[in-house]
């Protein structure tokens, strides 16, 4: 599925757009989602599937792809939307790939991939009119043609709800070593933030948080004035997410190896996004590390390798 056409720093996203169909007050109405391209490794019709006792309402059962035993989410379910009947008609399964999990989420139609620019992407702070999905559910929204809105959905909850993903910061070494200083920490999710930044606290340091890329580079400015020439020593790391609204991680990293003040502070990657583009991508802007989100062991031992390297 993956386009490769995509540059580093070009602070776009390919998403496929699919829709999900409500019944309320006796119409049928269309909403319109899209999940990042880099997630979904292919569609495919709605296979049979094997009902699993004792699980979610929303789980419609598993299948076999491939020798590959997939879960299958019914999204309309997930989101609390009432379905109209023949909904399923033209279903599809998109098969996507995050955080090192295969999974399947139905969905009544998948209509075509689309480019969008990050700075064309609000962040989710209210959104409407989705049944009884809230807006943690939802990490951006942008407007399409016609003036109607694309949601974009934060589908790691989903695995988050199913407990197939579980971070283990508990397992992070505490006092064990001599980190020291600075690091900035960037996601536009406040739990997967928090993930971080106590991981990283656990480590020794201090953590400067950004929602974003574009906030990212402000807030660089502000630790400049503070720190002057002395930030790339006192600035340890900069572990950032990927898909971000305004400004993906992407471009941010792009945009600080341009500077000649923030070009040497050594950037990670922490992505959900598992496929190895991506981590070509990452490396092509110049990080030092590419981790997918989120294991302890391995979140521990990329970021002291990094910061040791960084401070010889």
């Amino acid at each position: 599925m993956n386009d490769n056409s995509l540059k580093v720093g070009s602070n776009e996203m390919e998403l496929v757009d699919f829709r999900i169909l409500k019944e309320e007050d006796g119409g049928v109405y269309e909403g319109i989602y899209g999940v990042n391209v880099s997630k979904v490794r292919e569609i495919i019709r709605v296979p049979n599937l094997t009902e699993l006792p004792g699980t979610p309402e929303f789980i419609e059962g598993i299948f076999d792809l491939r020798e590959v035993v997939i879960p299958v989410v019914n999204l309309a379910k997930w989101m609390g939307v009432k379905e109209p009947e023949g909904a399923e008609k033209n279903g599809r399964v998109i098969i996507t790939e995050f955080n090192n999990v295969l999974i399947g989420f139905i969905v009544h139609d998948a209509k075509r991939i689309r480019r969008i620019s990050w700075s064309d992407i609000e962040p989710a702070t209210f959104v409407s009119g989705t049944g009884s999905l809230d807006g943690s559910k939802i990490t951006g929204v942008t407007k399409i043609e016609g003036d109607n809105v694309l949601l974009i959905l934060d589908l790691e909850s989903v695995v988050q709800d199913l407990g197939l993903y579980k971070p283990d910061v508990e397992n992070i070494p505490q006092g064990v070593d001599d980190f020291s200083g600075l690091t900035m920490v960037l996601d536009d999710s406040s739990t997967a933030r928090k993930i971080v930044k106590d991981a990283l606290e656990k480590m020794g340091f201090r953590v400067v948080e950004a929602i974003d890329g574009q906030d990212a580079l402000e807030k660089l400015e502000e630790l400049y004035k503070t720190y002057n020439d002395n930030l790339k020593e006192e600035l340890k790391i900069i572990v950032s997410d990927v898909e971000m609204p305004r400004m993906d991680g992407f471009h941010f990293a792009a945009k600080c190896k341009e500077d000649e003040r923030f070009k040497t502070i050594p950037i990670v990657f922490n992505s959900s996004i598992s496929d190895h583009f991506s981590e070509m991508r990452g490396k092509e802007a110049g990080a030092e590390a590419y981790m997918v989100k989120f294991e302890a062991s391995s979140f521990y031992e990329e970021v002291s390798r990094v910061v040791r390297a960084h401070m010889k």
